[in-house]
């Protein structure tokens, strides 16, 4: 069996190592813009399935291939907040983010033969403290909010933002473990196979692997 992940994302990269499954990194490029009147819940799971099946299309679906798609947005007010347009349009988000609870939404969807698509969705309520104007011109300097999801990550600089969440941390970074684990094990994918064994040093305490 062999896995496709249909992102070019390093952070879901960084995340489905941690399944020790073996894949292909096959990156697709898909129209992300919400239809008419499309509630959020709809809008993500739609281009999670959209994502896999594109990279479906582009290996040709060979034998035995399964393929992961995943979406992640920022919801306020249920609104989707999608990725910022320019500073201001991130400045914009941010504000409305600011001294407040917004929803982020993961849809995952695992395609393999015969068109079978499993998926789930993990929703997170994340806390945001009050943003001084300067705390998001210097976090829009960085480069960071450009390309994320209501104009955060959780995982870099953001996450200095963030006051509490209730939900699935990995969630938000974009790929909830859990979750796509229990995806993978229904397909029949080994999640251990891979691992590394981890060993300590009694005396120094230092970990090798």
């Amino acid at each position: 069996m062999k896995l496709i992940l249909a992102s070019a994302s390093p952070r879901r990269q960084e995340l489905l190592h941690l399944l020790t499954v073996p894949f292909a990194v096959v990156p697709v490029d898909i129209d992300e813009t919400p239809e008419a009147d499309e509630p959020a819940v709809a809008y993500v799971e739609r281009l999670a399935i959209e994502k896999a099946r594109a990279a479906q299309q582009q290996v040709g679906a060979p034998p035995a291939t399964w393929v992961l798609g995943s979406d992640t947005t920022v919801v306020a007010d249920a609104d989707i907040l999608g990725k910022p347009t320019d500073q201001a349009d991130a400045a914009r988000m941010l504000r409305r983010l600011s001294g407040r609870a917004h929803e982020v939404m993961t849809a995952v969807a695992l395609c393999g033969p015969d068109g079978l698509v499993q998926h789930c969705r993990v929703d997170t309520r994340v806390w945001f403290r009050t943003l001084a104007d300067q705390d998001i011109a210097a976090y829009w300097a960085t480069g960071e909010p450009a390309d994320k999801a209501g104009a955060y990550g959780i995982q870099g600089l953001g996450g200095r933002f963030v006051e509490r969440l209730d939900g699935s941390y990995h969630a938000v970074m974009g790929l909830p473990l859990e979750q796509t684990g229990e995806l993978l094990r229904r397909a029949g994918f080994d999640l251990w196979s891979g691992a590394v064994r981890v060993s300590s040093d009694s005396k120094t305490g230092n970990r090798t692997a």
